[in-house]
Order: C-alpha cells, then sequence, then structure tokens
C-alpha cells in the first residue's frame, strides 16, 4: 500500500534517480582508491629521502633536504592485481590477529554469559542511568589510547560492545564508534602515547612529555565532544529505530536483544564465564604495558579465553571447536578489507611515491604567514596519514622534515608534534588505508554507512584541531 501510495505522488513516473543510486560496496570502493594509485605511480615523479638511524629512536629517520628523484617505477594493470597477493601478505599479521580475536569473542558470545551479564547490567542501571554506560567506556578507550598506544588492541571489545550498544535500544554504530572514536581522539591528543608523543619528541629533540597539560586539555574536550555527537545519534536511534544508519544492516550473532537480555538469569557457569574474559583483558593490559606484547602475544591471548569460555561457558570440545569456526566464517570477508587497504599502500611503494607526496606537500609550508603554515602542517600531516597509516611511521618520515621547518618558520617544534599527533589521530578512523575497514569489518558495519554517521564529526574534529593549533601558537608552546 505505500509503494503505490508514493508511485501515484510521483504520477507514475516510478523511482527518482536519486532514488535509484545505491551505494558501492566496499569491495569496490577500495579497488577504485586502488586504480587511482595505480594512476599516481604513472603521473607522480618517483622520489625518495636519504635515511640514516637515529640512535635516540631506534629508527631509520629521513635526512632534511635529501629528496632526490629516482627511476620511475610505475605499477602495471597486472601488477594492480598481483598487488592483491602482495598486500595480503604484507597484512597477514594484522589479519591472523583479526581473526583469532574475533573469533574469540564469537565463542563466549555463543555461551550467552555476555548477554547474561549485559543482562544484569540492564537491571541494575535505570534508563536515565544507562545513557551514560557508553560516554563513560568511550573516555576510558580513549585514555588508553592517549596514555599507553592502545590501537588495534581495542578490536577485540568491539563485538561486545556493539552487543551492548543494540541490547540498549540504540544501533550497533553507537557500540563502534565508542570504541574506534575513543581510541582516534584519544591518539589525537595523546598525552603520553609511546608511538607518537614521545618518538616524534625525540626525533624533534624536544624534552620528552613536555607540553602535557595542554594536551590533556585537549583530550578532555577532544573527548566530551565526541561523547555528545555519539550520544546525539543514540537517542534520535532510541527515539526512532528507523533513523539508524543501521536500519535493516544484519548484525548476526552480534546482536543482543533487550527483553531477553533482561529476563536472563546471571548464572555461576556465566559469572565464571564473565572472570575468563575481565582475566585476559588484565593481562592483557599488564602485556602490553609491561611486556611489550602486540599482534603474536595478543592473537595467542584471545585464543585461549576462546577456549576456556567455550569450555566453561558448558560449548564443550565439539561445540567450542563449531564456534570457532563459525567464527572464522562470519569475519573471512570483513578480513579480506584488510588486505586490499594494504593492496594500496604496496602500490604506492612499489612507485616510490610516497616520499614524494611528503616532501611535495611539505614545499608550500615554508612561504606560508607563521599562523598559517602552522595549519598547513594540519592539513599535510592528515594527507601524509592516507599514504603512511602508521603512527611510528609517519614519525620518522615527517618530523625530521617539519621541526627544522618550524625552526624556519618561527615556530616552536612543540606545535610541530602536535599537528603530526592531530594527523596521525582522528583519520585512523576515516582513511580507508588505516584501520576504518578493519573496525567496519569486525562490527558488521558496511563502510559507506560508517562514512555517513562520521563524516560530520571528522570535520568538527578538524576545526577542533586547527584551534588548539592556534591557540599552542598563540600561547607559544
Amino acid at each position: 500500500m505505500m509503494d503505490e501510495r508514493l508511485e501515484l505522488e510521483r504520477g507514475g513516473r516510478g523511482p527518482s534517480f536519486l532514488e535509484r543510486i545505491t551505494a558501492p560496496h566496499t569491495y569496490a570502493i577500495l579497488f577504485f582508491l586502488a586504480v587511482l594509485a595505480v594512476i599516481g605511480t604513472w603521473l607522480l615523479p618517483a622520489g625518495e629521502f636519504d635515511r640514516v638511524l637515529n640512535e635516540a629512536v631506534g629508527r631509520n629517520v629521513v635526512v632534511p633536504g635529501t629528496f632526490k628523484a629516482v627511476e620511475q617505477t610505475p605499477v602495471s594493470f597486472f601488477g594492480l592485481f598481483t598487488a592483491y597477493m602482495e598486500g595480503f601478505i604484507e597484512g597477514a599479521d594484522v589479519v591472523g590477529f583479526v581473526f583469532f580475536a574475533y573469533t574469540s569473542w564469537y565463542v563466549v558470545l555463543r555461551t550467552k554469559a555476555l548477554h547474561a551479564a549485559v543482562g544484569a547490567m540492564l537491571r541494575v542501571f535505570g534508563e536515565n542511568q544507562r545513557r551514560y554506560i557508553m560516554p563513560f567506556f568511550l573516555f576510558v578507550f580513549g585514555f588508553c589510547a592517549s596514555i599507553f598506544g592502545m590501537f588495534e588492541e581495542s578490536f577485540g571489545f568491539l563485538p561486545l560492545f556493539v552487543g551492548m550498544a543494540i541490547a540498549m535500544g540504540y544501533d550497533g554504530m553507537v557500540g563502534a564508534a565508542t570504541v574506534a572514536v575513543g581510541v582516534g581522539m584519544g591518539y589525537s591528543a595523546a598525552i603520553m602515547n609511546p608511538f607518537t608523543v614521545i618518538l616524534a619528541q625525540k626525533c624533534a629533540e624536544l624534552p620528552l612529555l613536555s607540553g602535557w597539560p595542554f594536551r590533556l586539555v585537549l583530550s578532555l574536550s577532544f573527548f566530551a565532544v565526541s561523547a555528545l555527537y555519539i550520544a546525539r545519534y543514540a537517542a534520535r536511534v532510541k527515539a526512532d529505530p528507523t533513523q539508524s544508519l543501521l536500519h535493516g544492516v544484519d548484525m548476526g550473532e552480534l546482536h543482543m536483544d533487550h527483553d531477553e537480555l533482561v529476563s536472563m538469569k546471571f548464572t555461576l557457569r556465566y559469572k565464571l564465564v564473565c572472570l575468563i574474559c575481565l582475566g585476559a583483558v588484565g593481562v592483557l593490559m599488564w602485556g602490553v604495558i609491561a611486556q611489550g606484547w602486540y599482534f603474536n602475544e595478543l592473537g595467542a591471548l584471545f585464543v585461549l579465553m576462546g577456549i576456556l569460555g567455550g569450555m566453561v561457558g558448558g560449548l564443550g570440545v565439539n561445540g567450542t571447536a563449531k564456534a570457532f569456526a563459525d567464527g572464522f566464517c562470519d569475519i573471512a570477508a570483513g578480513c579480506l578489507l584488510i588486505a586490499f587497504g594494504r593492496t594500496m599502500l604496496v602500490i604506492l611503494q612499489k612507485g616510490h611515491i610516497i616520499d614524494t607526496v611528503a616532501y611535495y606537500c611539505s614545499l608550500p609550508l615554508s612561504v606560508l604567514p607563521k599562523w598559517l603554515a602552522a595549519e598547513g602542517m594540519l592539513v599535510v600531516q592528515n594527507l601524509i596519514n592516507f599514504f603512511i597509516p602508521s603512527g611510528s611511521g609517519q614519525a620518522v618520515v615527517t618530523m625530521p622534515i617539519m621541526a627544522p621547518l618550524a625552526d624556519l618558520l618561527g615556530i616552536s617544534r612543540q606545535v610541530a608534534v602536535l599537528a603530526f599527533q592531530f594527523g596521525d589521530g582522528l583519520s585512523n578512523v576515516m582513511w580507508p588505508t588505516a584501520d576504518i575497514p578493519i573496525i567496519c569489518a569486525i562490527a558488521h558495519i558496511p563502510l559507506n554507512k560508517w562514512y555517513k554517521f562520521f563524516l560530520p564529526l571528522f570535520g568538527i574534529g578538524l576545526l577542533m584541531q586547527a584551534i588548539g593549533i592556534a591557540a599552542a601558537v598563540l600561547l607559544g608552546l
């Protein structure tokens, strides 16, 4: 009846042009970007900087003023497709970690223990108190990123927070954004992140952790604005579920039903499974902070959590094994996104144009007025993060260029470090070459839906970063 009424209102003309447009599949978007990268290897001049070992940071860093043209190595049509295999191999550690982290939580979700725990939480907190849960955890994830550099380690929590958000009457976007925006903002104005702040300050020859009070104020401001943005979207979805950007999207095993959860008993078996999960989170924190654990150790930790959780949760040997297998199947298509994202980086590296982009982006800054050059550094760092989506990798490429340039312009090196931080922060959950395809894959969120939600917040974040840079220049940090 509704379709007929719409047809009559249109005068029998059928769907409009805009209504016939369908968003391209995520794979198609990433393939198109890979094609653009190939074109770039033909159009942009190949070049590279000399690099020397900086013993202070233990890495090879760029030598300013040494950029030179090298032999052009454009990627061929067939090379575009071989880059997919190479991208998969380069991203194998991330793919493996995502497989094991996701499937381990999948096993725990299959036991229904987390469902019962969320149900118990919903019974304890009234309707008014529940709205503070997601903002609270956004601050937690933000400070974890800001202080000890949590980012990829947070991926394992995505299934739980997506399910929690749905159970609370919101949608999976709220849960995914709580984790992703939290760590993205945490990186942006990190207080003492060892992978960005400390490394960049070493490269810029600044006192370690200098300027932290200013960055603390920025962090709190960024977290508060992000929490408010997500809370407004969550309230809109709760009032009218059809307003959800994920309305009609199948969330699979991540879906948690509110009424079913509230009626579930939080039995001793379920409590033991939750204790196993909490223990795993505690060990994760200790391993990352005290032992320097990364993908190998964290992947092993999640597998152990999944096995113990499945057995204690009553799935048995075969049930636990089947849950692992089902989890692998559920995340397989998403893990291909990781390889597709790495493909673009493989193409850019083969074409030797990453240093070219960094060099030519930095040139205009040298002729700009002091205040405008500082804002230009912010823009440049955000752009370069598309090509070098690694905090430490970007630091050793850009800081040896930006720090001396800041001296020439009369800008504090602290401002150059701040621009680097901003550029390597929020854009990590924006650029498809960074981590957002992985996050969307785990959270079962189509990439185009994420951009529709996130682009306004990204614009707000850029404005706040620009204000932060202006304040830093004004204060003479």
